[in-house]
């Protein structure tokens, strides 16, 4: 939990706050923008909450950060409310779970509602709390893994639900030596006619990406939205296997359609097919892509 005698000085005035112990993952920036920003390398609390709505997107962020690192002078009594509205409603039957964990360096994991099965995109942390909103949705039926990085309480959920796990037998490492459905190859696997899993190595050897109903996009780390940058980007500076495995892999992507990226890292982005493909090809140009000649610098 946050500590009062550890609250950054450079913290607006008032019962927010964020302390030391903060690990710059950027949760509650992109959670809770009108109240949080970023000051020498951590996040601080800018603006303190003045009405109903940013006081609940302040106690969501409070929840999500994964090294609890906001907290709050006076004990908040509201902090009930804030764990009932998780998950997230993103869009239609698409959640942001919330309870980053800190093994993850604070990656997003989200849920799709299905009457098929529910499925868990990336696991946030096993907290009674989420757990039980989970079971009340319909429980789990897959847990879809993108990658090595962003698996953190997935042995609990499966423990608990009795998912299946899904994973790229290149990401199988210490920890998942044991889930059920190991994907291979460079293919897209059709997991079932509204659910794509398409490979994608460059961040990882193994990572995937899953394409829901060709609208939402669940990228990991292979894509999102760059504040800095204002606009789609790969991770060049956390890039682990391959830069250029990436870009291709990033190109190939950007044949299909979709309106949404829901990131693990980085900012989501959402937008119209045609406003969508504009933006991976300034992305492609971005890394090095040469329109004209379809030749990377």
């Amino acid at each position: 939990m946050a500590h009062l005698t550890e609250r950054r000085p450079e913290n607006a005035d008032g019962d927010l706050y964020v302390d030391r112990s903060c690990i710059d993952c950027d949760t509650c920036r992109w959670m809770a923008p009108a109240i949080f920003s970023r000051d020498r390398a951590q996040s601080i609390v800018y603006h303190q909450p003045q009405t109903e709505s940013e006081r609940l997107s302040a106690m969501q962020a409070l929840l999500a950060c994964p090294t609890a690192s906001i907290g709050t002078v006076d004990k908040p009594t509201d902090i009930k409310i804030a764990q009932a509205s998780f998950p997230i409603l993103v869009a239609e039957n698409v959640y942001h779970c919330g309870y980053h964990a800190e093994n993850s360096f604070g990656a997003a994991s989200y849920l799709i509602q299905r009457s098929e099965g529910n499925i868990l995109v990336d696991s946030p942390r096993f907290t009674p709390p989420l757990v039980k909103r989970i079971e009340a949705m319909g429980g789990v039926r897959y847990l879809y893994l993108t990658h090595r990085d962003d698996v953190a309480d997935h042995q609990k959920f499966h423990d608990h639900f009795g998912c299946d796990r899904i994973l790229h037998t290149d990401e199988i490492t210490r920890g998942t030596e044991s889930v059920e459905l190991r994907l291979t190859g460079l293919e897209p696997i059709q997991l079932d006619p509204e659910l794509l899993i398409i490979p994608v190595p460059g961040h990882t050897k193994g990572h995937t990406v899953l394409l829901y109903q060709n609208r939402f996009l669940f990228t990991g780390d292979h894509l999102a939205w760059s504040a800095k940058q204002n606009h789609l980007v790969g991770f060049r500076e956390a890039c682990w296997y391959s830069w250029d495995e990436l870009k291709k892999s990033m190109e190939k992507l950007s044949h299909y359609s979709f309106e949404w990226v829901l990131p693990g890292h980085g900012r989501r982005f959402h937008a119209d097919e045609k406003t969508m493909h504009q933006e991976m090809l300034k992305c492609l140009s971005w890394m090095g892509l040469d329109a004209r000649t379809g030749e990377w610098d």
